[in-house]
């Protein structure tokens, strides 16, 4: 067994871990507790797979994820559409637990994707406040928004709830900024972003613990994982619109934000929207552009650990 290749699909719900061994075709199921996670792991390192692959479910296969990647096995965690499409293309229209697991354990052996460093503890967390911030913003929106056409029986009751939510997000950009500072290697990081014109506590705090990719990768790749990358629609003659597509949505966000502050407050971000508004490019696009750019800056100035300069940046 140890001179062929193995690879491991699994397919977590809340209660049970379904699993898929290739390429002897068998298939386990262990309880998703701490229990059942520590019989599958010593499972697995009997094994010696290849590669350890698990969809993203909401959270529900972080704490296997964790004891695995703790024990040193190959484990990664891939968008649920990619395994969904890859479904599709082979046919298996079909779905249950360990047809899932299956499809998982056939999708880690035909494209084995890369094995990336998991977050810390402490990235976890952080990420966690940044998740819970941005929730409390969605739910002031959405009260505010009734608000608009309440009642007069209801109006105080939604005035109450948003004066407890406003002080709820004041206490969690309390703990982001506390995190942060807290952390030598956090503090450093943010003082560098936030160095950008246009980039504030939001932005930072939003990369910092959603693209901890930033400063390791190259400008395509972080571009791409991002999702900010213009990716071709050409096909025979046709020659289609370049368009941006994929990536992670909660960065983009915060990115599309702070570049719209850096068109009017970022030197260089500027003088390259203007550039392409007056090239006759469409707002949308030119914004685009200003978010690759921009967030090829900041990729830069984390790997070379470098405050923002214009002089700095035309000469590099």
């Amino acid at each position: 067994m140890n001179n062929k290749e193995i690879f491991v699909g699994i397919d977590v719900s809340k209660k049970q871990l379904d699993v898929a061994i290739l390429p002897d075709a068998k298939h386990k199921v262990y309880a998703n507790n701490e229990e059942g996670i520590g019989q599958l792991t010593i499972f697995l390192k009997s094994l010696s797979p290849t590669l350890i692959v698990l969809e993203a479910t909401g959270g529900f296969e972080m704490p296997c994820v964790g004891v695995m990647a703790a024990e040193g096995l190959p484990v990664v965690v891939v968008n649920p559409r990619q395994i969904r499409d890859f479904a599709k293309a082979t046919g298996k229209l079909a779905k249950t637990d360990a047809i899932d697991a299956q499809t998982i354990a056939r999708f880690g052996e035909a494209v084995r994707p890369e094995i990336r460093e998991l977050k810390s503890p402490e990235m976890q967390e952080l990420a966690a406040l940044n998740t819970r911030r941005c929730q409390i913003i969605q739910m002031i929106t959405a009260e505010k928004n009734r608000l608009a056409t309440a009642t007069k029986w209801t109006r105080e009751d939604i005035k109450e709830n948003l004066a407890w939510l406003k002080e709820r997000l004041n206490g969690i950009n309390d703990e982001l900024n506390k995190s942060i500072r807290n952390s030598p290697v956090w503090r450093e990081k943010d003082d560098l972003l936030q160095s950008v014109p246009g980039i504030g506590p939001v932005a930072s705090a939003t990369l910092l613990s959603q693209l901890p990719e930033l400063g390791t990768l190259n400008r395509r790749q972080i571009a791409a994982l991002v999702g900010v990358a213009p990716l071709n629609r050409d096909s025979g003659i046709m020659r289609g619109k370049r368009c941006v597509w994929g990536g992670r949505a909660d960065i983009r966000t915060a990115l599309y934000m702070a570049t719209l502050v850096a068109t009017r407050f970022n030197p260089v971000i500027a003088a390259f929207y203007r550039r392409l508004c007056n090239a006759g490019k469409a707002h949308k696009v030119a914004l685009t552009a200003c978010m690759h750019k921009l967030l090829t800056i900041l990729n830069s100035m984390v790997k070379n650990r470098s405050h923002w300069s214009p002089v700095w940046l035309e000469n590099s």
